[in-house]
C-alpha cells in the first residue's frame, strides 16, 4: 500500500504515519483491518504486529501481511519486553478500553514512543447536542448511546493531564478535522479527532 492509497481509505491515518520512522518496530495495538501496518510495512519498511480481537477483522489482517495476535487488551501487554518497539500505537481504540490507565502504563513500558488518536468529546458539535438534550453522534462517534462501543469520553486537555500522570511526555499534540486534515485555530473546539505523539519520560 501507498500513501496516495491510504490517504484515501484514512487521511487520519495518513496524517499520523508521518510520525513513525522508516524501518522501526511497530505495535500497533486495535489495529482492526491492518490497513496502517500494511502501509508501515510496504511503504516506510517497518516490521511489526498488531493486536485486535475482532474476529470478523483478522482475516482481513492476514490478507494484508500484517503479523496479527488476537487477544484483548484489556488483558495487558505482558507478552512483550520493555522497550520491545520503537513506536507504539493506539488508534481510535482507547476510548473503547475499561483500564485506560493500565493500558497507557503498558505503552510506556514497552515502547520507546507513542501514538495516540481518540474523539474529541470537547469539539463543538458534541457540545452543541448535549446543549440540545442529545448524546453526540459524529464521524468520530459514529454511534447512538445505546449501541456504542465508547466506555470513555476524554478532551484533549484530559488526556494531557493523565498522560502526565503515567510518565508520558507530550512531543505533539494536533487536532484533526472531520476529513483529517489539521486544526490549528481553537482545537480543543474545533478538532474532531485528538492526536498525540508521546515519549516516557525520562527519570530525573
Amino acid at each position: 500500500m501507498n500513501f496516495h492509497q491510504l490517504s484515501i481509505l484514512r487521511a487520519d491515518l495518513a496524517f499520523i504515519a508521518h510520525w513513525v520512522s522508516e524501518e522501526s518496530n511497530v505495535l500497533d495495538l486495535g489495529c482492526g483491518d491492518g490497513v496502517m501496518l500494511d502501509y508501515l510495512q510496504s511503504d516506510k519498511h517497518c516490521f511489526g504486529y498488531g493486536i485486535e480481537i475482532d474476529d470478523e477483522k483478522i482475516p482481513a489482517c492476514i490478507e494484508r501481511g500484517v503479523n496479527v495476535i488476537q487477544q484483548d487488551l484489556e488483558a495487558g501487554l505482558a507478552i512483550f519486553a520493555d522497550n520491545a518497539f520503537d513506536t507504539v500505537l493506539c488508534l481510535s481504540a482507547l476510548q473503547m478500553m475499561k483500564n485506560v490507565e493500565g493500558i497507557l502504563r503498558d505503552i510506556a513500558r514497552v515502547g520507546g514512543e507513542a501514538i495516540v488518536s481518540f474523539p474529541n468529546f470537547a469539539y463543538w458539535p458534541h457540545r452543541v447536542s448535549l446543549l440540545r438534550g442529545r448524546m453526540p453522534v459524529s464521524k468520530t462517534l459514529p454511534y447512538e448511546w445505546y449501541d456504542t462501543p465508547n466506555l470513555r469520553c476524554a478532551t484533549i486537555k484530559d488526556f494531557e493531564e493523565l498522560a502526565n500522570e503515567v510518565g508520558l511526555e507530550v512531543l505533539e499534540c494536533v487536532a484533526l478535522d472531520e476529513q483529517g486534515k489539521p486544526v490549528s485555530t481553537l482545537p480543543n473546539w474545533r478538532g474532531s479527532l485528538a492526536v498525540f505523539r508521546l515519549r516516557k519520560k525520562t527519570p530525573t
